[in-house]
């Protein structure tokens, strides 16, 4: 219990430095523009790459910084690009994904296997149970309606979010990116 208090306890932490918010601010600029290029399949359906940010904002801040970064990119891109109602509800979804890849990536090691666990986690829970769940309340919709699309939209989504968060994770790792951005602190990653 310890170690999950601390993790959150460095995690607000993280938030505490300029360099943090700066460059939680140049990836929202970047989930913004990755944001516009989503594709709609009808009005319950969108596949797009704007979770690739968050998960890097996770994995470099924390669960705390991850879920206020995804509740607010949510907004912001709702604001820029609206699409549907608005619904608080899911902003709390979008949040909560935001604290399970923080719980998952943060200060640990980018692995295929952690990153296939953390996405189907989110996949599961927040797209599937519970964005259902509110696409349901909000549009009328049955649940059980809805489901099994958005399940299987999920279930092909997945090993594919996951690959391209790896690999893009690994990249910027290889290049130096994650060390440079913890450098002046002197934080190894």
């Amino acid at each position: 219990m310890k170690k999950f208090v601390a993790l959150f306890t460095a995690s607000f932490q993280e938030l505490r430095q300029v360099r943090t918010v700066t460059v939680m601010a140049m990836f929202a600029a970047i989930a913004v523009v990755l944001g516009m290029f989503s594709v709609e399949i009808g009005p319950y359906i969108r596949i797009g790459f704007s979770s690739i940010p968050n998960g890097l904002v996770s994995y470099l801040f924390g669960p705390v910084a991850g879920s206020l970064f995804a509740g607010t990119l949510d907004i912001i891109k709702y604001v820029i690009k609206p699409s549907g109602a608005f619904f608080p509800p899911m902003t709390l979804v979008t949040m909560l994904a935001g604290l399970i890849y923080g719980c998952m990536y943060y200060k640990k090691s980018i692995t295929l296997p952690r990153v296939l666990a953390a996405k189907f986690l989110v996949m599961l829970i927040c797209n599937v149970i519970l964005n259902t769940l509110c696409l349901s309340m909000l549009y009328g919709k049955g649940f059980f309606v809805l489901l099994p699309a958005r399940a299987l939209k999920n279930l092909i989504m997945w090993p594919v979010d996951s690959l391209v968060f790896y690999t893009v994770a690994k990249a910027l790792e290889r290049i130096g990116v994650f060390r440079f951005l913890h450098f002046s602190r002197g934080q190894q990653i």
